[in-house]
């Protein structure tokens, strides 16, 4: 792990050392299903650690060099690249639980997290309690003889509440749990959970790490053993990402602490500006909780005066998208993408109603941004008057 350098620095100098007589100053993107070997002694040097690739599935330079990257970012002794942000959790979950055992998680999350762990994890026969994570006695009045893990987002979707991480991974070490985070949203640059002594932090790659909205892909870091069981649920999963989007993602992530500090920027002064807007009737967005900012995420929630499907169309040049992160400013609607799996009662329980948008602020002039915001507001409002 690189410990004397900033992370400015760091995160600009992810690229895989080759050692091959032509040394390319970008890895080269290892575009194959297979790697060949020049004889049997050679092969079955695989299975003895010998070599370090066979079969992509199993294993590419490209997925292990943004692995290890961000693992070296969030300060874990390992990582593994998947196919998404949800494989990547799920990796995460199942090298620790098994049929039989319990997860408490926190009842405000990414539907899709919650549809994954309801949906499938039960399948499995894992069982899943939800808690009120603001609330210490909630959490621990979920707890059982075989509960195994504890689970949270450090910037929570869509509401953006910071997670107490030291009181989760406190909690953990007095149950003996396995503690685990989804760092999506605040990245690296903001938070590093193992910082806390979190065990396992997933990443949905295709958002901040990647950055262009080019990629599907995730990541899991943290304890070393827990990985390697990571690895082998991957494997055996056949949850591996492929070579090029690899490689996309570690270009990507090497802007990484430019563009967060940007967008951070850009959505604090968003999210002041659209407070003293008289018809948005709540802004949701950290009060100067992180040394570095509270993220690129703004959430609103519009009063009744205003026609949502007005506003969306009013927009102009910021889009509707299901997902976030990307350099443009993008917004989505919680109640029919993020959050549409969950019930009715879940909605309402959590606060996200049809008058609720996530936006994604992006790096454009924030003049720009917040004129565009008023704007759609304002014309909403006129055309339902």
């Amino acid at each position: 792990m690189r410990t004397s350098i900033n992370f400015e620095t760091s995160v600009a100098h992810t690229s895989f050392r080759q050692e091959d007589v032509n040394v390319s100053k970008s890895t080269p993107i290892y575009q194959t299903s297979v790697f060949r070997f020049s004889d049997l002694d050679e092969l079955e040097g695989f299975y003895e650690g010998k070599s370090n690739y066979l079969y992509t599935r199993m294993g590419n330079p490209n997925s292990d060099e943004l692995a290890t990257a961000v693992a070296e970012l969030e300060d874990a002794e390992s990582g593994v690249a998947t196919s998404s942000g949800i494989s990547a959790i799920l990796a995460g979950m199942l090298s620790v639980l098994k049929s039989g055992d319990h997860l408490v998680a926190s009842e405000d999350l990414y539907g899709g997290t919650v549809q994954l762990l309801t949906g499938e994890l039960s399948r499995f026969g894992i069982e899943v309690s939800y808690a009120d994570f603001t609330n210490e006695h909630s959490i621990r009045a979920m707890m059982r003889s075989n509960t195994k893990m504890i689970y949270s987002e450090s910037i929570t979707n869509p509401f953006l509440r910071v997670e107490n991480i030291e009181q989760m991974v406190r909690i953990a070490k007095e149950f003996n749990l396995v503690s685990m985070i989804d760092n999506t949203f605040a990245t690296p640059y903001l938070v590093k959970p193992v910082e806390f002594g979190v065990d396992l932090v997933a990443h949905s790659g295709t958002k901040y790490i990647g950055g262009h909205s080019d990629v599907s892909i995730g990541v899991v870091v943290g304890r070393a053993d827990l990985i390697a069981e990571a690895r082998i649920r991957v494997v055996s999963l056949g949850a591996n990402v492929s070579p090029f989007e690899s490689w996309l993602t570690v270009r990507g992530l090497k802007t990484l602490a430019l563009r967060m500090e940007k967008q951070t920027k850009n959505a604090r002064s968003l999210a002041d500006a659209l407070a003293k807007n008289a018809v948005v009737h709540k802004v949701y967005y950290p009060n100067h909780v992180l040394p570095k900012g509270d993220g690129a995420m703004v959430t609103i929630e519009l009063s009744e005066q205003v026609d949502v499907r007005n506003f969306f169309a009013s927009l102009g040049w910021i889009t509707i998208v299901p997902s976030l992160a990307g350099v443009e400013t993008t917004v989505s609607y919680p109640i029919a993408t993020s959050h549409r799996a969950l019930s009715e009662e879940d909605q309402a329980r959590l606060g996200i109603n049809s008058h609720v948008i996530r936006i994604s602020v992006g790096i454009e002039h924030i003049d720009d941004i917040i004129k565009q915001f008023e704007k759609a507001i304002q014309t909403s409002v006129n055309e339902r008057n």
